[in-house]
């Protein structure tokens, strides 16, 4: 007789996973090669995301609760299960980004995680050389959902214009990276400054940082460090980032003349000119 692993529904999101996708599984009288024929995978996979060795994506997530009619259990839980995927220091504030009703943002090295391509997002995160690289990249771009609410946050972000010409992952995917930019020019929810080498010294040298407002709670700023990230609420220092925050607002370009910008680093660096159909705003 095979040796079954036995799971801990309790353990993590992922052990819950598994373990309810064994147990509806066999509810359902179905072998693992049956369930991966119906939602057209292999019988492998089944038992490695079974036995936690992989981590499901939303696509199965779905494709298992129509086969299985399970009522969108495992939809639901799949943002559970990538969101722990995030690094242990990381996720306190991926649990108040998705809360927060008001995020601002300066970003002076890279594109803002809510933003990024999942490609863009890719190359980024390959720096830190992480050993599961593709359960990163998933997990951020499930953090990008909050962006499809019917009332998402409110989104302030002001980009150096060094993050435009810095060509993460090759002239394609940055390429792409920008036109993605573009496309939330008329964006209901989100406005996008960009801080151009024009302005010279200003107020945030030092570094990135982002606030978050919510509907009760304090205001939270977050910055971060070479190994971990940093959350506070400390009125001292939300004064400050307010104040900095203000002062990088008002030395940017105006969100128009940031989009003709982002615009023209397309068409020097990449001879691109993109074509940006009109579409509704969210």
């Amino acid at each position: 007789m095979a040796n079954i692993q036995t799971l801990d529904p309790s353990a993590s999101p992922l052990d819950y996973y598994g373990w309810e996708l064994r147990r509806q599984r066999e509810a359902a009288c179905l072998k693992q090669g049956q369930l991966g024929d119906i939602i057209f995978c292999t019988g492998s996979l089944i038992g490695q995301v079974e036995t936690t060795k992989k981590v499901p994506t939303r696509d199965f997530s779905e494709r298992v609760d129509a086969a299985l009619a399970t009522d969108g259990m495992f939809s639901r839980l799949i943002g559970l299960v990538l969101r722990s995927q995030l690094p242990a220091w990381f996720q306190p504030y991926a649990d108040m980004e998705a809360k927060a009703a008001y995020i601002s943002t300066y970003q002076s090295q890279v594109v803002y995680g809510l933003l990024q391509t999942e490609e863009y997002a890719r190359a980024v995160l390959a720096t830190g050389m992480p050993d599961d690289l593709e359960n990163l990249v998933a997990a951020r771009m499930e953090r990008q959902r909050i962006l499809e609410r019917e009332h998402p946050p409110l989104i302030w972000v002001i980009l150096d214009e060094a993050v435009l010409h810095r060509p993460i992952g090759g002239r394609d995917v940055m390429r792409r990276q920008l036109l993605h930019l573009l496309e939330f020019a008329d964006h209901r929810w989100m406005r996008i400054q960009v801080l151009p080498f024009a302005a010279g010294e200003h107020t945030s040298l030092d570094g990135s940082f982002t606030t978050m407002r919510f509907e009760s709670d304090p205001d939270i700023v977050y910055t971060e460090d070479i190994v971990s990230g940093h959350m506070t609420a400390s009125p001292d220092t939300v004064r400050e980032a307010a104040l900095r925050y203000a002062h990088l607002q008002a030395t940017a370009l105006p969100v128009e003349e940031s989009a003709a910008l982002i615009t023209r680093v397309m068409e020097e660096c990449y001879g691109d000119r993109p074509r940006l159909e009109k579409r509704a705003v969210a």
